[in-house]
């Protein structure tokens, strides 16, 4: 279901959070770079001395262990069985984060019965020992994305300069605007021409925001185009460990600076 088709629906009831400040990443459509972004923002995070964990919330797509080579043994439907996310997680090596991996071409992660997703947002609420708990959602905005978003402490909306990219990420600024009123919700633009490119990119998706929302979500970061990304995930190894003084690296550690301070 793309971002333009997602149905209104009430907002959801907010359940326990984890201990540590958790961030969800999101979009409105694929292709903007939003799982690369979370990688990147982990390793980015754990930089600072921070304790993170990286959670691939693409329940039945799950594609995280495969963009950065990370072999796993455990996933997130230990959850379902009552296993610990401590248990489950799978450390990064030389990248200073974990990974609660997913399940690619799980038909049924794909679509959980209401009891079991309660189970799995149950056991992250239980995560401890993380000082940040960054939750990758899977593009588009059906009723598991939009749960998984709205149980973040903070929301990154991720957009990219295209037309397209722009208007499903205010159309998951809006329904976000929904399920959680009064959320932290915060908009990155990624594989931007320049810096003042994108900061023009955000100026339109907030004054589209401002207009019919009546909300001005403010800019986390820019992060511009580097042709050197799509080489570290051809070589599954992740962008700061193998470009840690590109342009775009630099913008990803201004970004956890920023949520980090």
């Amino acid at each position: 279901m793309t971002a333009r088709a997602a149905l209104a629906a009430p907002a959801f009831e907010a359940p326990p959070r984890p201990a540590g400040r958790l961030i969800a990443i999101a979009s409105g459509k694929g292709g903007v770079g939003k799982t690369w972004l979370a990688i990147s923002l982990s390793q980015a995070l754990a930089e600072r001395r921070r304790q993170v964990l990286l959670v691939d919330g693409d329940l039945g797509l799950a594609n995280v262990d495969v963009q950065i080579g990370l072999s796993v043994t455990r996933d997130v439907t230990g959850l379902l069985r009552g296993e610990r996310v401590e248990a489950l997680a799978t450390p990064v090596p030389d990248a200073g984060f974990s990974v609660l991996a997913g399940r690619s071409g799980s038909g049924a992660l794909a679509a959980l019965a209401e009891s079991q997703f309660e189970t799995i947002l149950t056991g992250l609420s239980g995560a401890r020992g993380y000082d940040h708990v960054v939750l990758d959602i899977g593009a588009g905005l059906d009723r598991t994305a939009r749960r998984l978003a709205a149980f973040a402490d903070t929301l990154l909306v991720v957009t990219t300069e295209e037309p397209t990219a722009l208007t499903d990420a205010y159309a998951c600024l809006k329904l976000a605007a929904l399920d959680r009123p009064g959320g932290d919700r915060r908009v990155v633009v990624n594989m931007a021409v320049s810096q003042l490119s994108g900061e023009r990119t955000w100026a339109t998706l907030r004054k589209a925001s401002e207009t019919f929302l009546k909300e001005s979500p403010p800019l986390a970061g820019v992060v511009r185009r580097d042709a050197r990304v799509a080489e570290a995930i051809r070589r599954q190894v992740p962008f700061l460990t193998r470009h840690p003084t590109a342009e775009a690296a630099s913008d990803l550690r201004a970004l956890a600076a920023l949520l980090a301070p």
